[in-house]
């Protein structure tokens, strides 16, 4: 029975197998067409593999790579949901491919040919920019910023921030990262939160956010800071740079970022290098804390990862950011600029959460969080009592 099973399988697709292969082949050679005339900037050829939707929307993106990976074909007659992986690289940033999970509807004809009908973010996946509209890119000197929706003016001042940005960082944290950066700005707050695939109540108010892997290495692909511009548009220009170096100085981080790192430290690092050469003060540049502090609310402990979350406690997140950029600032005041960055980098290097902080400020600081805490404490009454 098993044999005549096996001759029916080979004969005519007993069990699905060979017939299912072979419409995976058919469609994964489909998505290598597909991929290979957007390289090409073939309009003709994608039309060829099915609707030619996206197509424009991807001309200004200065793609190195782009790829598909069948994961998985649902298939009823001549209909059929493919699951695939999408990986592309973004020339002169990306060091290894973005991968983001796809959902394409396809379609078969009379003469047994697969079509793409449709191509769109798998669920729980985020949109990619050009989901949301056709993408224009400006390239600055140190940056790439990609836009939907706006004019090249308003994509050539993010550019001009970025370029500032970014020797900033490097002035602070050294020269070991890529000194690049990407941009994202859609349009709208509901944009931004479509490429993060959360709501938009969770960014409200939050000018930018970067995203990727920590603890990549240098051969992860190149974060994205990605634009709120609802929030963004409101700040003046002194707060558009900090905003923006404040970012890129978590894009510099990144491969000595980890797990082990807690928000506290990447945060107020960030913060830091945004802040440093500002020329705020203290009270300015935290002035919810400093209100707190005014009516004797001095912080007894160092905030705790779920301070940043956005919840909307307006005023709690901000003095969890406005605290932990003040223990950065007393680091780098005490312990020198340097002092600070090993201490960085001395966390995230550690194998877990636990005792990370402790071993850090032991070996680095030559304190005890406990020590550490008390003259954090006594620096945040000192400067904003000022």
């Amino acid at each position: 029975m098993a044999a005549l099973c096996l001759l029916l399988a080979a004969l005519v697709g007993c069990g699905g197998g060979p017939a299912v292969d072979a419409a995976r082949a058919e469609v994964q050679s489909l998505l290598d067409r597909r991929a290979e005339a957007v390289l090409d900037r073939d309009a003709a050829a994608y039309a060829r593999t099915g609707t030619r939707d996206g197509f424009d929307n991807l001309r200004a993106v200065p793609l190195a790579d782009w790829s598909y990976r069948l994961t998985a074909l649902d298939r009823t007659g001549d209909r059929a949901t493919a699951s695939a992986d999408l990986s592309y690289r973004v020339d002169g940033h990306d060091r290894s491919p973005v991968v983001t999970a796809r959902t394409l509807s396809l379609g078969r004809d009379r003469d047994g040919r697969w079509s793409v009908e449709s191509d769109r973010p798998a669920e729980k996946s985020g949109q990619q920019l050009w989901d949301q509209g056709r993408a224009q890119a400006v390239r600055g000197e140190r940056s790439l910023v990609l836009g939907v929706g706006h004019s090249e003016e308003t994509l050539r001042d993010y550019a001009d921030l970025a370029d500032r940005a970014v020797p900033a960082v490097s002035d602070a944290w050294g020269p070991e990262w890529a000194r690049r950066v990407v941009v994202l700005v859609p349009e709208t707050l509901e944009g931004m939160a479509g490429l993060l695939g959360s709501p938009a109540s969770s960014y409200r108010g939050i000018a930018a956010v970067t995203t990727g892997a920590t603890g990549g290495g240098p051969r992860a692909p190149a974060d994205r800071v990605i634009v709120n511009p609802d929030a963004f548009g409101l700040l003046g220009d002194s707060g558009r740079q900090v905003v923006l170096t404040h970012e890129t100085a978590h894009v510099a981080t990144r491969a000595h970022t980890s797990a082990a790192t807690p928000l506290w430290l990447s945060e107020g690092y960030a913060d830091w290098a945004g802040y440093r050469g500002a020329g705020r003060d203290p009270a300015e540049a935290a002035p919810e804390l400093a209100q707190a502090v005014g009516r004797g609310e001095l912080p007894g402990a160092l905030p705790e990862d779920e301070e940043f979350g956005f919840t909307g406690d307006a005023d709690g997140l901000a003095r969890a950011y406005e605290g932990s950029w003040l223990a950065c600032r007393m680091i780098a005041e005490r312990w020198g600029e340097e002092g600070l960055g090993a201490f960085y980098r001395a966390v995230g290097a550690h194998p877990d959460r636990e005792g990370a902080v402790e071993d850090a400020m032991g070996r680095v600081l030559g304190v005890t969080p406990e020590e550490f805490t008390l003259q954090w404490r006594d620096y945040v009454r000192g400067v904003l009592a000022e």
